[in-house]
């Protein structure tokens, strides 16, 4: 059985400066969790590295 290809279109009456401000608005909204942990990572072994160095 052939897979069915999906095809999606919007009709959107915002310029394209409001529609990327928008996208990239939902696309933060939707990674916060998975950013705030990166962040938390790299803050984590900044200060294991420190720690070291100070050894």
């Amino acid at each position: 059985m052939k897979k069915q290809k999906l095809n999606y279109r919007f009709h959107n009456p915002n310029t394209a400066e409001v529609t990327a401000d928008y996208i990239l608005k939902v696309f933060i909204e939707a990674n916060m969790k998975k950013v705030e942990r990166a962040m938390q990572e790299v803050a984590e072994r900044g200060l294991e590295e420190d720690k070291q160095e100070r050894k």
